[in-house]
């Protein structure tokens, strides 16, 4: 099972909603993928969902709040790896027509959908709503994303409002023939979870995350201390082979004795730092004049014509 599917699951199974909140979650629900069916003078609803939990919701949610008669389909796709199918029908009557303008699905004498969305409960279940119908989520191990599509501009407009005045940066693109409304980074995303109730895919989204974080630091931390270490073999390395190189060419008797106390200090440890090298001077000379004296010798070095390119 995806994390997407995991989490609406735990929001279908959510109990306890008020009437309010759950009229504004099926409105979320119906408006992003439900469809209006015509029989004669009267009108029904068809929603399709591959998600059971989903399907049972809508089916509780409609017969608790309409006097409406219903009934589920269940098909089973003939494509490899294809879950069944479940079409919640409802038969068109006189009543359907009343609850879709109670929605604002079918326009009446007054706007019963601010109505609906004028609370701040009833917002959260909307976005519970359309990201029931329409939403995903990636798992937290991988990239944060989550995303709700929709054929509707009017719709993701909406839904991006609402995002933005519980302090969402929700963004809106288009794809194709679809507009999607999409969060990315963890903390907006553990937000949204938060707000639409998915309290325990909240709390594996961010167990996960803390894991991620951790292990993502402790990676930085190994690649900087690598990185250090690499700089550090290779500067002595360097002073090394400037070392033998004038000891080859005859030119290290001659080098001020400042300059051979150093050069055999490296000598004698080529695999340690220049803090740790400081501390066998004995206090006679600090980083910067050990530094200082290293480079002086790699620059006579270099004017007796070492070519330390493949050391660089």
């Amino acid at each position: 099972m995806s994390y997407s599917s995991e989490v609406k699951n735990e929001l279908a199974r959510l109990e306890g909603q008020k009437p309010c909140c759950e009229k504004a979650e099926l409105l979320g629900v119906l408006r992003l993928s439900g469809a209006l069916v015509l029989r004669g003078k009267n009108i029904g609803i068809h929603f399709s969902t591959e998600n059971a939990a989903l399907a049972r919701r809508v089916l509780q949610v409609l017969k608790s709040n309409y006097p409406v008669q219903t009934e589920v389909v269940i098909t089973r796709s003939r494509r490899l790896k294809k879950n069944n199918r479940y079409q919640v029908e409802v038969i068109p009557d006189s009543n359907v027509a009343k609850a879709l303008q109670e929605l604002q699905i079918l326009p009446s004498g007054e706007d019963e959908r601010q109505n609906l969305l004028r609370k701040a409960c009833c917002r959260k279940a909307f976005l519970r709503g359309v990201f029931m119908a329409g939403g995903s989520v990636s798992r937290p191990a991988g990239d944060y994303h989550l995303e709700i599509v929709t054929e509707n501009e009017e719709l993701a407009r909406l839904i991006v409002k609402i995002m933005h005045g519980f302090s969402l940066s929700a963004k809106m693109t288009d794809r194709k023939n679809n507009y999607i409304v999409y969060l990315k980074g963890g903390d907006h995303i553990t937000d949204f979870l938060s707000l639409i109730g998915a309290h325990q895919a909240l709390l594996e989204f961010e167990n996960v995350r803390i894991v991620k974080d951790m292990r993502n630091q402790v990676n930085r931390r190994v690649n900087c201390e690598t990185a250090n270490l690499n700089k550090v073999i290779r500067a002595s390395v360097l002073q090394v082979a400037c070392i033998r190189y004038l000891q080859e060419h005859g030119r290290y008797d001659l080098l001020p004795e400042k300059l051979k106390e150093a050069a055999e200090l490296r000598l004698r440890y080529p695999d340690i730092s220049l803090n740790e090298l400081v501390e066998y001077t004995e206090g006679t000379v600090g980083k910067s004049g050990l530094n200082h004296r290293l480079k002086k010798i790699r620059q006579i070095a270099v004017n007796e014509g070492m070519d330390i390119s493949e050391y660089v």
